[in-house]
């Protein structure tokens, strides 16, 4: 049996977009993290830096760019995961050179 290109290209497609829907819910949420805050730099001043953290993702999977807000969704909760490991309550975003990329700054605010 033949299989047809056309076939073959709609079938690996339908498999990527697949994939790309579930890598979302690959992520582990660590204990504690949907306790952990996003908050805007001004907002920290009176709160202790703990680290700086680059967190990456898979942004593309072959030719298929992921959705962007779900990209920055997945960031954000490795970042949250990465505060509850560093003992810090709350995240600033940072900067992002490339889409699935972004430096977070963890600070302890809560007592």
């Amino acid at each position: 049996m033949k299989i047809s290109s056309p076939l073959l290209a709609t079938a690996a497609a339908v498999l990527l977009l697949n994939l790309t829907g579930c890598a979302s819910k690959m992520i582990g949420v660590h204990a504690g993290a949907e306790r952990v805050s996003l908050a805007e730099v001004n907002q920290v001043a009176s709160c202790k830096l703990t680290s700086k953290n680059t967190v990456t993702v898979m942004a593309k999977m072959g030719f298929i760019v992921r959705d962007a807000a779900e990209v920055e969704e997945n960031l954000y909760q490795f970042a949250r995961n990465d505060a509850v490991d560093a003992g810090a309550d709350t995240v600033v975003k940072g900067e992002s050179t490339a889409l699935g990329s972004r430096v977070f700054s963890l600070y302890k605010c809560r007592p």
